[in-house]
This record gives structure tokens, sequence and C-alpha cells, in this order.
């Protein structure tokens, strides 16, 4: 499975990604965990030691220059448009278990977008995590897709728009259905998250009709504690951990 994972900032997306990836570990597949979202800290939430210290690959200046023969932060010029990266993923991961986890960092830019030495090292990796590896692999993106190229997209099994009980989540939800739609990505679904009791859900059923829902995970106070205390929150007892494997069983059978 390709599974890419986008929300709104602060719906439980990364706690969602975490949950899913330890999860899928202990049911004994090889996961490769791609962080691909700047301000959240995917590594921290699964588990992993040290994760704080974990240099995101947008940020190792030399080995960006190796693979694509550019300094980072020039834009225009000439570099190499198809940088190897094939090792990247087993040289630079982080591990926990059966999960190797990669943390890509962001790519300043302005205007538009950046054709830039990081961004095409990133885009290239992506690319080959996708289509090439064999592992499971679960993508913890930012609000956009812009990781994903159409290339890409087409071979994404799965996005799992996390949403909250809210309008700017909901809004957050279509947005990213249209971003997906013109990368050609059409295999989506959503799992609602900090879900109260059924006047919620029927509420992000009403208010999302025509999405496929996957599952529901409740309000719970220890997924919070286990944020605040910094400890992943698959290390807390939580109903959530048995709706996470419900949504598993339907993603392998979709």
């Amino acid at each position: 499975m390709k599974i890419a994972v986008s929300g709104k900032g602060g719906v439980g997306k990364t706690t969602f990604a975490s949950l899913l990836i330890r999860t899928l570990d202990a049911q004994g597949k090889h996961v490769l965990a791609i962080d691909a979202d700047p301000d959240a800290n995917l590594a921290a939430a699964v588990g992993i030691p040290d994760a704080d210290k974990i240099v995101p690959i947008s940020e190792m200046k030399d080995l960006i220059f190796e693979r694509t023969e550019a300094r980072p932060g020039s834009i225009g010029g000439f570099f190499k448009l198809n940088p190897k990266v094939d090792d990247l993923p087993d040289a630079l991961s982080k591990r926990l278990g059966r999960i190797k986890l990669m943390r890509l960092g962001g790519v300043k830019k302005g205007g538009a977008g950046c054709i830039c030495p990081e961004s095409t090292l990133l885009k290239a990796l992506i690319t080959h995590i996708v289509l090439i590896r064999d592992e499971v692999v679960v993508m913890d993106m930012e609000a956009g897709i812009e990781h994903l190229g159409r290339g890409t997209a087409q071979a994404v099994d799965k996005l799992v728009v996390i949403v909250e009980p809210g309008r700017r989540s909901i809004d957050t939800a279509n947005h990213i259905r249209k971003l997906a739609s013109e990368i050609r990505l059409e295999h989506i679904g959503v799992v609602g998250n900090k879900i109260r009791g059924p006047k919620d859900e029927a509420f992000l059923k009403k208010e999302l009709n025509d999405f496929e829902f996957l599952g529901f995970l409740p309000y719970d106070d220890p997924l919070i504690e286990a944020d605040l205390s910094g400890i992943s929150p698959y290390d807390v007892e939580s109903a959530a951990k048995t709706r996470i494997q419900e949504i598993i069983t339907r993603l392998q059978g979709a």
C-alpha cells in the first residue's frame, strides 16, 4: 500500500499517521514512513528516540549538491533533474522495529513555486518511493499535496484526508480534493477525528456526503495527554487503536 495523509493543521493528521504506522508495524509489515510536513514531527509521534535531532533532507546541503550538482538556495542555472535517490531511503532513514522514517523538510520558496535543487531532489525521492519501493508507504503530507506530482499521484493507493467537526476542516478537505483532481489522484477517503459522539459523525457525513468515509476516531483524553507528554499515541491505551485496525482493513480492501 502507498498511503498519503493530509488535512488542515491541528486536526490530528500526524497522530493518525503515527497510529497507522505503528499498527502496521505490529502486524508485521515493513513500513517506510515519510514526514513531508515541515510543521509536524512524525518521528516523535511514532516514538523514534531523539526525534528532534533528525536533520531534514532539504537541509542536507552537501547531499543536495552531490546529487544535483547545484547549491541549495540557487534558482535557475543548470542542475540534474533526475538525481540519484534510490539509496537514500536505506541510507538516511531512522528506524524503529520494521519502521524506516525519513524527514523531508520544507523548501523555502516565493511566488508560485520553486524550481530549485532542493525541490527537485525531494520530488525525485517521492517518485522513487511511490513507484519503486515495495514496502508499505505512509506519507504525512502538508495541508496540500505539493510533494506529489501527476506521475506519482496515480500510483498512490489512497489519499486519506483527516477532518474534524468544523467548517474550516471541511473547507480544507474540499480544497485538497480539488488539488488531487488536478493531478488525477482519484482514490480519496476521509477519516473523522476528535469525534465526541453520533452527532459529530452525522455532521461530517452530511457536510462531506460525496466522500468515502474510512472510519472515525474518538475525542480521547489519553491521546491528548500523549501529545502533551511527548510520547507516541500508540503507547497509551486508547479506543482509537481498535478503530485504526478497522481502517487498515478497509484500506487493504480498497
